[in-house]
């Protein structure tokens, strides 16, 4: 293996992460990049190294004498939006709160929250079957999040939305480096979360059914988690699945209008959504600005990386590599490998909340291919990084037996 040295790729710009993007464009350019180099280069954002290739991003993410969150977690990098327990946290310090949450996502949680998950799909899904014609992006992918997250926290409605679009704003500033705005609502977020914890604190909330109040009651080391660790866990948790569920949902709807074989497959053979669920994250995987920081000088990949430097997770490529998986720009129905895809993260911080996110897009599969046909009435619109995927998705909906 060539190693390069340490000046040799440092001034490189292999890719623009911030240049617009087609449904396609991107998957054909990280092709491309992670054939000439795996681990690629860009100098947006201040400069960093692009984890392209699916064993160098594991090698990173599970690798924690290596690579650290609690430095930056994110590319780009606001400094002023706090420490969020567990995500920028390393063991032994982030395993207090990951205990708790886990407690959250265990099967039969998820079983007992499956029915009200699918009201929430049912009656976000109707109207806009009814109506025929919608951007089921906005209307749909960008709404079930909240809604759910208002029920898995014990929240109002109106709250949650709030989240949702404090949130989604909140993601648009990032996009565009505003960091003034960026700075405005992070701290309208932890507002948000403050209020949260106030509720709890003033009423009789159950520690065994509401993952605030367990939070508040847990113990780490005799003593209760510090305040201000919990106040940043929450702010952590209210946000994370907002976003990238929204864009996933619209990158499904994207697939089966291209594809009515499969639509049509699916809906003859629902059995087999949950495959079709995992394949379509390991193609439409949205994470890409994910990152880990180098604790020393080291070598991935060949290449040369020094302590401090910023590595962009770039899931959206990795889960395409074709060295570990055939065909990798084909959809295939219960490909053997399936298991080995890493939408969701591995090892210390893999996505605690991936049960429920399974869920949703499952359900969401299984209620609009049994009430309708569907497909595209324009190109989709393209969130810009951190996030691959959606954001607008033009769509007509036949109602079956219409």
């Amino acid at each position: 293996m060539q190693i390069h040295t340490k000046d040799a790729r440092r001034s490189a710009h292999d890719f623009d992460a911030q240049l617009p993007e087609g449904f396609d464009d991107a998957h054909r350019r990280f092709a491309r990049l992670r054939a000439e180099n795996p681990v690629a280069r860009s100098q947006d954002f201040g400069g960093f190294w692009a984890m392209l290739g699916y064993e160098e991003l594991t090698e990173v993410i599970t690798d924690i004498d290596r690579f650290t969150t609690n430095k930056q977690n994110a590319i780009p990098k606001f400094a002023f939006t706090g420490v969020r327990p567990p995500l920028h946290l390393d063991p032994p310090q982030h395993t207090s709160y990951r205990r708790v949450i886990n407690h959250f996502f265990t099967p039969p949680k998820m079983r007992a929250l499956e029915p009200v998950v699918r009201r929430c799909v049912v009656e976000l899904l109707e109207p806009l079957i009814a109506e025929g014609t919608v951007d089921v992006a906005r209307a749909y992918a960008q709404k079930l999040p909240a809604h759910v997250f208002a029920e898995f926290f014990n929240l109002s409605v109106d709250t949650s939305l709030d989240i949702k679009a404090v949130s989604g704003t909140y993601v648009d500033a990032i996009q565009v480096l505003d960091h003034d705005t960026v700075k405005g609502l992070s701290k309208r977020l932890y507002e948000i979360a403050q209020a949260i914890i106030d509720e709890r604190k003033a009423g009789s909330f159950s520690a065994e059914e509401d993952l605030t109040q367990a939070l508040l009651e847990a113990e780490d080391d005799g003593g209760p988690l510090p305040d201000a660790m919990v106040l940043g866990c929450v702010r952590q948790l209210i946000v994370t699945g907002m976003v990238a569920p929204s864009v996933f949902i619209g990158n499904m709807f994207v697939h089966l209008s291209r594809d009515p074989e499969l639509q049509e497959h699916l809906r003859e053979h629902p059995e087999d959504i949950p495959a079709a669920v995992e394949e379509f994250l390991r193609l439409y995987n949205p994470y890409r600005g994910m990152a880990r920081t180098a604790r020393r000088d080291t070598v991935v990949g060949g290449q040369q990386i020094l302590a401090d430097d910023p590595i962009a997770l770039v899931y959206t490529a990795a889960n395409r590599d074709p060295r570990v998986f055939d065909d990798p720009d084909s959809f295939r129905l219960n490909r053997e490998n399936i298991s080995r895809h890493i939408s969701f993260g591995r090892g210390t911080h893999s996505c605690p909340g991936a049960p429920l996110a399974r869920m949703m897009f499952r359900i969401t599969l299984e209620e609009a291919l049994s009430r309708s046909r569907f497909d595209l009435t324009g190109d989709p619109g393209m969130a810009k990084w951190a996030e691959w995927g959606t954001n607008h998705v033009p769509l007509e909906f036949i109602a079956m037996g219409a």
